[in-house]
């Protein structure tokens, strides 16, 4: 039976573990081509395990540190070399940073934060955006948070890193409202990942949607038939909910 992404290649960061790890898996379960990153190589390694197991789609492991620019650069290069296009980008790697008020945080955990989340973003799209135009359906999803619009007191950083990343989404969107290309950000909600634990310690993950049912919402939107643009999505209660953004 064809699958929904069959032919297609993907980027996915943050793959080795958590919404990263099982968006991987769930992509190449429609037949993409995963071009998995991360710092971890191990995860990497687990992940390329569980695609050859399922027997669906396949990878190529990419170890690397977002922190480094030139690495994300080279990674738009060596994809032009061998692929000359990208489908579908699910920008998906971060970093917490710590909970604490914002007066007190020190200034190299403020910029680590930003780097990952940010400018490590912005040059993602930078690397890639001339190999998703190529493409005849790209697709690009950018992981968001729903502290972005709350700002929760104690966690800046971290908000105001994914409110950047939901306002490069949309002005990236615009940018290419006349190409194939669609881009859209996705809030996961509450999900039983390392960074929710490091986050909220007492709470009891059991009762936190497994990684694996918000992966599913997000390869929604990276498939051709999905053509909206410039939106934030927000996975609640098992579905995935538009959230309406000012206009």
């Amino acid at each position: 039976m064809s699958k929904s992404l069959e032919g297609r290649l993907a980027v996915v960061t943050g793959a080795s573990r958590g919404i990263g790890y099982f968006t991987a898996l769930a992509l190449a379960k429609e037949g993409a081509h995963v071009i998995a990153c991360a710092r971890t190589v191990g995860g990497l390694e687990e992940l390329d395990d569980a695609i050859k197991a399922d027997g669906n789609g396949t990878a190529t492991l990419v170890p690397m540190d977002l922190s480094d620019m030139g690495a994300i650069d080279r990674l738009g290069g060596s994809i032009f070399a061998r692929w000359g296009k990208l489908d579908i980008l699910v920008a998906n790697a971060g970093v917490l940073g710590v909970i604490s008020p914002l007066a007190h945080v020190e200034a190299k955990v403020f910029e680590k934060v930003m780097t990952v989340n940010v400018t490590a973003t912005w040059r993602l799209i930078r690397s890639l955006e001339p190999l998703l135009l190529q493409s005849d359906a790209g697709r690009a999803v950018l992981l968001s948070s729903g502290v972005a619009h709350t700002c929760r007191p104690f966690w800046g950083p971290y908000a105001a890193s994914k409110a950047a990343v939901e306002a490069m989404a949309r002005t990236w969107a615009g940018e290419t409202a006349h190409t194939a290309l669609k881009v859209t950000s996705v809030d996961p909600g509450r999900t039983r990942t390392a960074m929710r634990a490091q986050a909220a310690p007492g709470e009891d993950p059991a009762t936190l949607p497994h990684p694996s049912e918000v992966a599913e919402k997000i390869a929604a939107l990276t498939k051709p038939d999905f053509t909206e643009s410039g939106k934030l999505y927000v996975v609640r209660e098992d579905t995935l909910k538009t959230y309406q953004l000012p206009q």
